[in-house]
């Protein structure tokens, strides 16, 4: 079964591995990351330990379909399954909790032996395990001073993403693309005969890296429209082949053959106004009726069922999940209210939810409003459930990431020194966090003093349960306890 590390080809192909049910682990990496290079050695080591487990490596900007559906931000990544589940991950270069990992996942290393993980890394050789070390100095030190928090950086990429109406960032030029994925995006731009402006991110890793964290994307190619990221490629294939593409260009005033001034008036870009131009009083009728026909209506492509596209999918799975009640309509078999609900809406893509006839947003805003307890709190302030208690909501907040900080401000934007310094700490350590900004929400705020019993900000929690403020944070890293305090 094992023995060698393998390349995957497809995330079709890393399905079928997962339904077997046998132990995979997966490496990513990228070619430009030393530290990737590094770690696959003692990952091909370890494949040599555990022959009954699957090894198999993914270039991380290679394949964006298989990183994102793992939010992978950062190489190397690593995903460990069993039983068909995701049962682990692990960022960085850290030999040691990675052979850890993997004896977890893979059982023994021989039918007579029990594995020994913490020394499998070892088997590596010194030389290999002291450079991986330096690497994750050097990774820990990147990570406490995070680029994109520099004025001057985002204010070139600013400029950069509006150089042009529509704006792709790739992998080599038009003319001699450097990867399959940026090679298709060009092909369906020239296809759609749009004018596009490029930039070779493998020529200036400040931008490649920083692009990342200012789109809160982690792959390439990336297209803009008119500042705004539509995705990667396969968004822009999908879109490109349901006719969207064409149609978000056109609400964007961009024509085919370049561009062309659109004359917004609301500010809100798309070409649409608020006050539903275009639309005559029978559609517009019908259309209040439809978002009104039901207290949570969502228009998608397919049925809640079947689903036609993982957005709309996404949506019915976060209202299943939360028992919430919706009514549905394909916009798949009526191209009138596909369009005109884009104009009433002022919203140019799907799928849409809305609440008691006003929209709530798309598959992003109502995954975040999920993750932040908001939906759950609209809900409830519109009569669709019980109310839900702030202690709920805490509850919600706090759990909704295994390793959560409540701090002022963003962990790139923090607005206060301490929340600054833990930020600073968990990316030393490579640890991966959630936040919440209460700056944002007096209630929460004030709320979450009384439920921890700990009066001051920022606050750490761990699998629901507070571990301290900046001080107790700051006295377990120096002790070099605060990684290990969060991965018990």
């Amino acid at each position: 079964m094992g023995g060698a590390v393998k390349d995957i080809a497809s995330k079709a192909e890393l399905d079928n591995l997962r339904q077997s049910g046998a132990p995979v682990v997966l490496h990513f990496w990228a070619s430009w990351c030393d530290a990737s290079k590094q770690m696959d050695q003692v990952f091909s080591h370890l494949a040599t330990d555990f022959p009954r487990a699957h090894f198999f490596r993914v270039e991380a900007e290679e394949h964006p379909e298989i990183s994102e559906a793992y939010s992978v931000a950062a190489v190397p990544y690593f995903v460990f399954f069993k039983d068909g589940k995701t049962v682990d991950t692990l960022e960085g270069a850290d030999p040691s909790s990675l052979a850890n990992k993997v004896g977890k996942v893979a059982g023994s290393s021989t039918s007579s032996e029990p594995a020994a993980p913490a020394s499998l890394g070892l088997a590596a050789g010194p030389t290999i395990l002291e450079t991986v070390k330096e690497n994750a100095k050097a990774t820990a030190k990147d990570r406490a001073e995070p680029v994109s928090t520099t004025d001057a950086l985002n204010t070139r990429l600013e400029r950069l993403t509006h150089s042009h109406p529509v704006m792709l960032f790739m992998k080599g030029t038009p003319e001699e693309p450097r990867c399959g994925f940026s090679r298709k995006v060009v092909d369906i731009l020239k296809e759609e005969k749009v004018d596009f402006g490029s930039f070779d991110i493998l020529l200036d890793n400040e931008v490649r890296e920083g692009l990342k964290k200012f789109s809160n994307w982690p792959t390439f190619p990336q297209l803009y429209c008119k500042g705004e990221l539509l995705g990667g490629s396969d968004i822009v294939i999908a879109m490109h082949e349901s006719g969207e593409l064409k149609e978000a260009f056109i609400d964007q005033g961009i024509s085919s053959g370049g561009s062309k001034e659109t004359h917004d008036e609301t500010g809100k870009g798309g070409g649409i106004s608020s006050g539903n131009t275009g639309l005559s009083e029978t559609l517009r009728a019908r259309l209040q009726g439809l978002v009104n026909s039901k207290p949570v209506m969502l228009f998608m492509k397919g049925k809640p069922e079947e689903p036609k596209c993982g957005f709309s999918g996404k949506v019915v799975e976060i209202l299943n999940q939360e028992k919430i009640e919706f009514g549905s309509f394909d916009i798949l078999l009526d191209d009138e209210v596909r369009q005109g609900l884009k104009v009433y809406s002022n919203w140019s893509s799907y799928p849409q939810l809305y609440v008691k006839g006003e929209l709530l947003g798309g598959s992003d805003i109502v995954l975040e409003m999920q993750k932040s307890g908001e939906l759950k709190k609209v809900l409830s302030e519109n009569g669709i459930i019980g109310k839900q208690s702030l202690e709920d909501r805490l509850k919600t907040l706090i759990n909704s990431e295994k390793v959560m900080l409540f701090m002022k401000g963003s962990p790139d934007e923090p607005k206060c020194g301490f929340s600054s310094k833990v930020v600073k700490a968990l990316r030393g350590e490579n640890v991966s966090f959630g936040s919440f900004d209460i700056l944002t929400d007096e209630e929460v705020r004030q709320g979450i003093k009384k439920f921890s019993n700990w009066p001051t900000f920022p606050q750490l929690y761990y699998k629901g349960e507070l571990i301290g403020g900046c001080d107790i944070i700051m006295e377990l890293s120096d002790s070099g306890d605060l990684k290990a305090t969060l991965s018990e």
